[in-house]
């Protein structure tokens, strides 16, 4: 009966007048991505999928994460978000799935390969037109990227720490009334220790990125 339940209530989000997210990055957004399965738990549990007539869009199916939920993403393993701008990927991903929200996760491989805060800056805000092109309403949650400490890579977290220092001064100067850029601090208080490599966030890590968005999110719905 649970299962029956809540298969309903994901076919009942996906209706023409569905508000429509769209979970935007890499690997930490899919694969599985499991902060988008505990985002929809607790945006169901408030009843926030059915009287807002939520529906998670995407090109990429549901991961499997212990329970049903609506998980269709752009959680894309290993992209960049430089290289998703700069090869016009995202207009194909907005025209098939028509989001009004893009919850984006984003740069954690940029900042890998280091390249530098301004030129991953420069790939949101084309991104971001991108997304007002699609709708001019267009609301996008970004989010201050998770802490990374991987093997090899020991300067990879103040990497982390000079991009995400940049985050909300560039969310300020794109913010519209109609186009609202809300800064989601995803980094603070994100130990080592809810990541199974120093990256990818372990179960607890993705309750915890869930929380982070819900408190963001569900005011705003």
């Amino acid at each position: 009966m649970k299962l029956f339940s809540a298969l309903c209530l994901v076919a009942m989000a996906a209706t023409t007048n569905a508000l429509k997210i769209m979970p935007l990055g890499d690997s930490i957004t899919g694969s599985p991505g499991c902060w988008r399965a505990y985002l929809w738990q607790s945006l169901n549990n408030a009843g926030l999928i059915k009287s807002k007539g939520i529906d998670f869009v995407g090109t990429l199916p549901a991961q499997g994460c212990g329970f049903t939920y609506d998980g269709e993403n752009e959680g894309h393993g290993g992209y960049l978000a430089t290289n998703v701008a700069n090869q016009n990927l995202l207009p194909g991903w907005l025209s098939s799935t028509k989001p009004d929200i893009v919850l984006m996760h984003f740069g954690t491989n940029d900042v890998w390969n280091n390249i530098a805060p301004a030129t991953i800056l420069n790939a949101f805000t084309t991104l971001l037109n991108q997304m007002r092109a699609s709708n001019p309403k267009m609301k996008l949650f970004v989010a201050q990227i998770l802490p990374m400490h991987p093997s090899g890579c020991s300067a990879c977290d103040s990497r982390v720490q000079a991009f995400n220092a940049q985050i909300p001064s560039w969310a300020s100067s794109h913010s519209t009334s109609a186009s609202p850029i809300y800064v989601v601090d995803q980094y603070t208080g994100f130990s080592n220790s809810l990541t199974s490599d120093g990256v990818h966030p372990t179960t607890a890590g993705h309750q915890v990125m869930a929380s982070k968005w819900y408190n963001a999110l569900a005011p705003r719905l």
